[in-house]
């Protein structure tokens, strides 16, 4: 069986290793810096076993020699958001961390491919490729797989559709400059743009960019969990399964839709070498130059990220 690290047990991390465990694809170790809380949310998943039918192994650790060898890395590491506070006012927190995790993680496991949960996701993706000098094809941020899932919601809310009914996808960074493109969102196959108007539309694109924060704001001493954990799953899944599905997460580009040198949202297919292919979609001009604009903002928080 696979074996997959998740760095930090807190909510994200404790939940993803549930996720995954009850997926029965691969053994799971999570590991925090904290002593016993790995260890103790780790048995609580493993006594579920029984009662859910899977043999996957849930192991608590303080000590990256126990994540010796792993498959995939998914590292959720670091501080989340607090009420008022935007994904990149968690930078120079996050930075020093991810730094030492990812030189951890480089000597414990040379082969693995790094799913990065942390925020703000684009910058420290960005940060781990350079700090493990690893192929950036095994470097993936999580970012439109979840801000997809947000958005297929509130449009099968709006139409009062199944949410299995909707085709999302959400470019760019993870954040207030994320880049929603309406006609390559789709009901049963008919582009939004055809359904509904520009201005219902325009509230749902708000909505989504925002809906992170409106759940900060709701549970006001943590950030979101669930949704992150379940799009990290996903993408967990189709690494290991080489499923080859198409998703939209947070890559390097060199030259892909016009960018160089930066970690972006964009739609690429995954399977056992980690990305295996970047699907560049035509755009028209309007659309290239918000997700430049976007690319933009994410360029200056990468930089911020290097003298953090």
């Amino acid at each position: 069986m696979a074996k997959v690290s998740i760095i930090g047990a807190g909510s994200v991390g404790a939940t993803t290793a549930q996720r995954l465990a009850e997926k029965n694809l691969a053994d799971i170790i999570l590991l925090d810096i904290v002593e016993g809380l790995p260890q103790g949310k780790a048995l609580d998943i493993a006594h579920s076993s029984y009662v859910l039918n899977f043999n996957s192994t849930v192991t608590g650790t303080n000590n990256y020699r126990d994540t010796q060898g792993s498959d995939i890395v998914i590292i959720t590491s670091g501080a989340s958001r607090k009420p008022g506070m935007t994904r990149d006012q968690l930078t120079g927190i996050n930075a020093g961390i991810i730094k030492e995790v990812v030189t951890h993680v480089t000597c414990s496991s040379p082969d693995a491919i790094i799913l990065m949960v942390t925020n703000p996701v684009d910058a420290m993706t960005y940060l781990a490729l350079k700090q493990s000098a690893f192929e950036s094809r095994k470097v993936i941020g999580l970012s439109g797989v979840l801000d997809s899932a947000r958005m297929a919601y509130l449009i099968s809310k709006e139409l009062k559709v199944p949410v299995t009914d909707v085709n999302a996808y959400v470019f760019g960074e993870h954040g207030q400059n994320m880049v929603i493109i309406p006609r390559l969102n789709s009901v049963r196959g008919t582009p939004l743009n055809k359904m509904l108007p520009k201005s219902v539309i325009s509230g749902i694109v708000e909505n989504t960019i925002g809906a992170g924060s409106e759940v900060v704001s709701l549970l006001k001493t943590s950030s979101a969990y669930y949704a992150p954990s379940a799009a990290a799953a996903s993408m967990t899944e189709a690494i290991l399964t080489d499923s080859q599905e198409i998703m939209p997460c947070a890559v390097y580009l060199n030259g892909e839709y016009g960018l160089k040198d930066i970690v972006f949202g964009v739609p690429v297919r995954l399977g056992k070498n980690g990305v295996e292919s970047i699907i560049q979609l035509e755009l028209t001009k309007l659309e290239q130059k918000q997700l430049a604009a976007s690319a933009k903002a994410v360029k200056e928080l990468i930089k911020s990220t290097a003298s953090a």
